[in-house]
């Protein structure tokens, strides 16, 4: 059984037509729209192999979950879209019903709403904004050892059949608009996706040269900065992830492993890590602050229904960094912080929406002193800086609480990029230490921050905000040069190879088509500059330059094109 749960502000559904040949017969209440509010959304698939066994873990994890996010309204949503290996409808009502029945009579006194099972059904809901807003969970009963599979010989026929089912890659744009970060992709050829790797981007080399771009502008900002860069295994035994605390928070969507008898979690964030780079070796008082940065791969499991191109992925770069400092010094690592993500952000063009304090969740580790200490300063940091906030109660890490930088996406969508957490309670964890002025041992603080955020879901947002006009620096082509005629070749070449020698991302259009049908295709990959050759460009040795946007400029000379474009790529506008 795979489910995903949303804590909603509202949820309202109707059922529509029957999708199956038998569905539950409905009263005409039933029928008619139902609205629910302040709910705990369980979105449900039963699968294959589910049974009325598998009910009472369900239940478990239900609980656990509106424990967390304090809910005692329950809706029950059958959601087939989770797995592709559903349970017959016969089994999967009985489950449901059996669910609905348990969690009524529940000491808790749930107030329970189930959604009609067998009906396509139009639904909308608002999803709150908080870290346990969103879970899934994959669940089976209790004892149940997974079946073994039978090694078989794979034959010819099989092959092809494999080979068919991975090569399903298309994309459906039917409820897409035109300026979503998947269609810009495809067009751009950015990145594409497989079922052999969910939520995993396959980047192809225009998509590469974007990221790597931004990773070299992160690098070269972070050195000004003052920041050490690190690398830690993506590996790393359970032990840790106990000891940090995650592994009682986020132990359902790791990716776990075994070697040597040993349980090992795919690490789903790089700050334990980090933390070991500290505690190799004795720090003293002289190295503070001591400033961490990693573009670190996590990975956290998601179920296949609540993926979403670059903003919902399994596998994540994450532009963390730790910082280690004194409580004195805590306050101005904070504000240096946020004048750095003010730079990343002017330079990209990217405007900030809202800016959150997020206080103590109801789950956390830490005493109440180290929350009020940690609070206040970040508090005090965002009156310094005259910075409008909301507070987002109880939605800080479970370590300490946060300032969240919000971007919004196409559609309206609120996306967290950067974000800076106050920790005094992982330091102690794993009792790191340095010597202070007065040779006795101290407790640093921490804080963690990144200012992408996900760089994949970063990549999204910037496309989707440009609309894939990316500033030529980042751009994947940033000129491409067309013939007027084939006379005019050899001058497009000769052009190609001086522009590559000044280290220029270029191409050319050199086919039998009419330069505008040219320039239309040119247009369509967003190229920042489109340069055409003909005879009278070529006896005057001069160029025509259409700037993406502008009207086309004549005469222009290559020596002063290539000079104001390489002054434009390496300032970055």
């Amino acid at each position: 059984m795979k489910i995903l749960s949303l804590h909603c502000d509202y949820i309202k559904f109707k059922p529509v037509k029957k999708a199956l040949k038998e569905p539950e017969e409905l009263s005409e209440a039933q029928k008619k729209e139902k609205e629910v509010k302040e709910a705990l959304v369980i979105l449900t698939a039963v699968e294959s192999g589910d049974s009325l066994e598998t009910i009472k873990p369900l239940i478990e994890n239900i609980k656990d979950i509106a424990s967390q996010v304090k809910s005692k309204r329950i809706v029950l949503y059958p959601y087939a879209h989770l797995s592709p290996n559903l349970a017959k409808p016969a089994v999967a009502i009985q489950v449901l019903q059996e669910a609905e029945k348990q969690l009524k009579a529940d000491k808790e006194k749930f107030d329970v709403v189930r959604a009609p099972f067998g009906y396509y059904k139009e639904f909308e809901l608002k999803c709150k904004g908080h870290p346990l807003a969103e879970l899934s969970r994959e669940i089976s009963a209790e004892g149940k050892e997974p079946s073994k599979v039978k090694e078989i010989e794979i034959t010819d026929e099989m092959r092809q059949r494999l080979l068919h089912e991975i090569s399903k890659t298309r994309l459906d744009r039917e409820k897409l608009k035109e300026n979503d970060h998947r269609i810009i992709g495809q067009k751009l050829d950015l990145f594409s996706f497989s079922d052999v790797a969910p939520g995993m981007v396959f980047w192809h080399n225009n998509g590469m040269i974007i990221y790597n771009e931004l990773i070299k502008y992160w690098r070269e900002e972070h050195k000004r900065a003052g920041y050490q860069e690190i690398s830690t295994p993506q590996v790393m035994d359970e032990k840790l992830w106990k000891i940090s605390g995650h592994w009682d928070k986020y132990k359902d969507n790791m990716f776990m492993t075994e070697y040597k008898g040993r349980k090992f979690a795919v690490k789903p964030m790089n700050c334990p890590g980090g933390v070991l780079v500290y505690k190799s070796r004795p720090r003293s008082y002289k190295e503070l602050p001591l400033r961490m940065a990693e573009l670190g791969v996590v990975h956290r499991l998601e179920l296949g229904g609540v993926l979403g191109g670059l903003f919902r992925v399994t596998r994540i770069t994450q532009d963390d960094a730790h910082l280690y400092c004194t409580e004195k010094q805590a306050e101005s690592e904070v504000i240096g912080i946020i004048e750095l993500i003010n730079t990343f952000y002017k330079k990209l063009c990217l405007e900030i929406d809202h800016v959150e304090l997020s206080t103590r969740p109801e789950k956390r580790i830490g005493s109440d002193a180290m929350w009020d200490k940690a609070e206040n300063l970040l508090e005090s940091v965002l009156k310094k800086k005259k910075i409008k906030y909301k507070i987002n109660k109880g939605d800080g890490a479970f370590y300490g609480p946060k300032i969240d930088f919000h971007l919004k996406d196409s559609l309206g969508r609120m996306w967290q990029t950067s974000t800076i957490q106050l920790d005094f309670s992982m330091p102690e964890r794993f009792d790191l230490n340095y010597t202070g002025e007065d040779n006795k041992e101290a407790r640093p603080v921490m804080i963690h921050r990144t200012l992408y955020g996900s760089i994949e879901r970063f990549i999204g947002v910037l496309l989707e905000s440009l609309n894939g006009n990316l500033p030529a620096w980042l751009s994947p082509i940033q000129v491409r040069v067309l013939s007027f005629t084939d006379r005019n070749i050899k001058a497009v070449e000769k052009l190609v190879k001086q522009l590559e020698q000044e280290n220029i991302r270029v191409d050319s259009d050199t086919r039998d088509h009419t330069v505008e049908y040219k320039v239309r295709e040119a247009e369509m990959m967003k190229i920042p500059y489109i340069i055409v050759i003909g005879d009278k460009e070529e006896k005057a040795n001069t160029l025509a330059v259409r700037v993406r946007g502008e009207k086309p400029k004549f005469g222009v000379k290559p020596e002063a094109f290539i000079k104001n474009l390489k002054e434009k790529i390496e300032k970055r506008v």
